[in-house]
């Protein structure tokens, strides 16, 4: 499990996460091939995976838009967090392909990343990311899950992952 940057408490309270605009949404996660097989192993009912990999949003039944099949409502937490994607534990740090570069960026979407973006935990939790990301081991799950690079807009460069072109 990654560290979290978020607190607990400011999640749970948080109407941000895990909701999506439209069904096929860039920001929908996407999971690395173990993670599929261990939702088919563990028989996760009603979660289905898309193609390209990644959970498919269904509709919200409270409002506009769609939501992770995951997500419960009432009480805002995910059904499945132990076994939660990479995606959804790095978040609110993406991993973002740009100019053939391999990022790891932050939403700023995130009000609880927006508000501390300058504070010594942020960059504490950055350095431990970049060690953590650029460690042989991730690169390695990196580099053979290529659809984890994602193309996001509108998030913070924090640094560039060590992956090399092979991965491009």
């Amino acid at each position: 499990m990654i560290k979290q940057f978020v607190p607990q408490e400011f999640c749970l309270n948080c109407q941000g996460c895990c909701r999506f605009r439209q069904a096929n949404s860039v920001w929908s996660p996407c999971l690395l091939d173990q993670e599929i097989q261990n939702l088919l192993d563990k028989k996760i009912g009603q979660v289905y995976i898309s193609a390209d990999r990644r959970l498919v949003p269904v509709a919200n039944p409270d409002k506009n838009g769609f939501i992770c099949p995951c997500l419960e409502l009432e009480s805002n937490k995910c059904k499945i967090y132990s076994l939660r994607p990479f995606e959804c534990q790095l978040y609110p740090f993406l991993i973002n392909l740009r100019d053939k570069k391999v990022l790891l960026t932050v939403d700023l979407n995130c009000p609880y990343a927006r508000d501390n973006i300058n504070s010594s935990k942020f960059k504490e939790c950055s350095e431990y990311l970049a060690e953590f990301l650029n460690s042989p081991a991730q690169l390695k799950i990196l580099k053979e899950n290529p659809q984890i690079l994602q193309a996001y807009e509108d998030v913070k460069e924090v640094l560039e992952l060590n992956i090399d072109n092979e991965t491009k």
